[in-house]
């Protein structure tokens, strides 16, 4: 039998927060076998992210802590320490292109996740092949791309990155701490940002910030940014601002 639309929406309730023990969320999922560049370009605009072919976006009752963000790309100036960690990164390659998945995918994803879980309690199970796949491979649309960065022949960070003509959309990044004094997660941001420069790409949607929040916070540090000031429906208008620290 052959499905016609596979196209599912769905809003998840009253599951247990990601980030706050003691909250609840409420998640709408969009299930899109196949997402057009427009459209996607038009739910990342409203707050929308994306694993593989799910889409999702907070709806929560009680609580409006996860804030979209994205970047200014064209009035960001890279910093002095900025600057350091690029430089840092000159014998660091970059290779970009879809999404794959191999045994040092899934190793290096494991051992930042076993890092993870010690360095901030992050809950850890060693990942199936058939979930990166779903998660990060899945759905290679012409826009879906991967950041893999080398160093001394071998691969010390993945960064899942969404290209589209008006957006860079930063999905997930992993890296090996081993390679610490090289800041794999702050240089693929910037190299990001450097390559939204070069494309006149005018925003880098970093998903969702939480001020001050241990795993969250971070993304405050990328500034200038704007803040999705309200939660749009697909039909309706988003309203983005310019945020004030």
């Amino acid at each position: 039998m052959q499905i016609q639309n596979p196209d599912i929406e769905f809003l998840e309730e009253n599951r247990n927060c990601s980030y706050f023990e003691d909250k609840i969320s409420d998640i709408r999922y969009r299930y899109i076998y196949s997402c057009s560049t427009s459209s996607y370009q038009d739910m990342l605009e409203r707050g929308w992210r994306r694993f593989g072919r799910m889409h999702f976006v907070p709806e929560c009752k009680s609580c409006n802590k996860c804030v979209s963000m994205r970047i200014d790309v064209k009035n960001y100036k890279f910093s002095k320490s900025e600057k350091r960690v690029i430089a840092k990164n000159k014998d660091t390659k970059l290779y970009i292109r879809p999404p794959s998945l191999t045994m040092e995918h899934l190793n290096l994803y494991d051992k930042y996740h076993r890092f993870m879980n010690d360095k901030k309690d992050w809950p850890y199970t060693p990942i199936e092949p058939d979930d990166y796949m779903k998660s990060y491979v899945e759905a290679k649309e012409e826009y879906a791309k991967e950041f893999l960065y080398i160093k001394d022949d071998k691969l010390i960070g993945v960064a899942l990155v969404d290209i589209l003509p008006n957006s860079i959309s930063a999905i997930y990044c992993y890296y090996d701490h081993s390679y610490g004094d090289l800041s794999i997660g702050k240089f693929s941001i910037l190299a990001q940002i450097k390559i939204a420069k070069e494309l006149n790409i005018p925003y880098i949607y970093l998903g969702y910030w939480i001020k001050d929040h241990f795993s969250m916070g971070y993304k405050e540090a990328y500034s200038p940014f704007e803040i999705l000031k309200n939660r749009p429906t697909l039909n309706e208008t988003s309203i983005w601002e310019n945020n004030k620290l």
